[in-house]
């Protein structure tokens, strides 16, 4: 698998004008973190060294083709003082495959300070490697994120909510030291959060296999972080119904404090198959 460095490195080719590189692909479609994250990476191009990203939200619209590149053109919605919102739309074959609208904000504003508390989990080390215990279907995916560290937290080492119709945590980072901008890794926090997250709303459902992908994602940047050290995905599906599942995501660093924030709908459509490595990259 590439280095999230070289997938994040997108070409400017014209004014507001990007192209993000293909790299060999296991799998039938472009992986959707993939996409957001060049998408994201393109829009921080064309906003001042003030600003910093503090939300993004984006739909899926058509799945793309990994051996061919994706363009990306960034539309300046708008420039204030304090926010920048950018709007981007990748495509392929002339076609829109994604759209994202993102947020920017001034890194020096002060307000009021809170947070929820970071849930209890085990410590990483002490969970396998998620390469060591992988399904036959997983394994599709595990040739995509060699270069990511996944450790799923085992349900019976989990203190659950009883009102929550679906949890699921998760361990996660970047296996290599990546440099100390912060937008590398916001960018690739981008990327890493369609891990794993559409999984969530599995968890009641152990042997059901539905057509999975994934429809919209969202998500805030609250505090700085790095991507390359433990990160806790805290993950809820609070409802599915009519072949889409709701999926929730908060991640919090070791020390505690909560980076981010995500959503995400879901295809869950029972009746209808897809390829393994569909299955594998959408669901874990």
């Amino acid at each position: 698998m590439a280095d999230i460095e070289d997938i994040l490195r997108v070409e400017r080719i014209e004014t507001d004008i990007y192209r993000g590189g293909a790299f060999e692909s296991h799998l039938q479609r472009t992986f959707g973190g993939q996409v957001a994250g060049q998408s994201l990476v393109s829009a921080t191009r064309t906003v001042g060294d003030e600003f910093a990203v503090h939300s993004l939200h984006g739909y899926f619209l058509r799945p793309g083709n990994p051996d061919i590149p994706a363009v990306f053109l960034v539309d300046r919605v708008r420039d204030g003082r304090s926010f920048a919102t950018r709007r981007v739309t990748g495509i392929q074959n002339g076609e829109a495959i994604f759209t994202m609208s993102a947020s920017f904000h001034v890194t020096s504003d002060h307000g009021i300070e809170h947070q929820d508390r970071m849930p209890p989990a085990p410590n990483p080390d002490e969970l396998p490697d998620r390469a060591d215990d992988l399904s036959v279907e997983e394994q599709a995916v595990l040739r995509e994120w060699t270069n990511f560290d996944i450790r799923v937290v085992p349900a019976e080492q989990m203190i659950t909510n009883e009102y929550f119709a679906a949890q699921q945590r998760v361990w996660f980072r970047y296996r290599h030291p990546l440099p100390d901008d912060q937008t590398i890794h916001v960018c690739t926090l981008a990327y890493m959060s369609d891990m794993t997250l559409l999984g969530s709303s599995r968890v009641p459902h152990p042997d059901v296999t539905p057509q999975v992908a994934s429809l919209d994602h969202a998500m805030w940047f609250l505090r700085p972080f790095r991507a390359d050290e433990w990160l806790l995905y805290d993950q809820t599906s609070p409802s599915a119904g009519g072949g889409r599942a709701l999926t929730q995501g908060r991640i919090f660093d070791r020390a505690g404090r909560m980076v981010a924030a995500v959503t995400q709908e879901g295809l869950t459509r029972l009746g209808r198959t897809m390829p393994a490595d569909q299955h594998a990259r959408q669901e874990r």
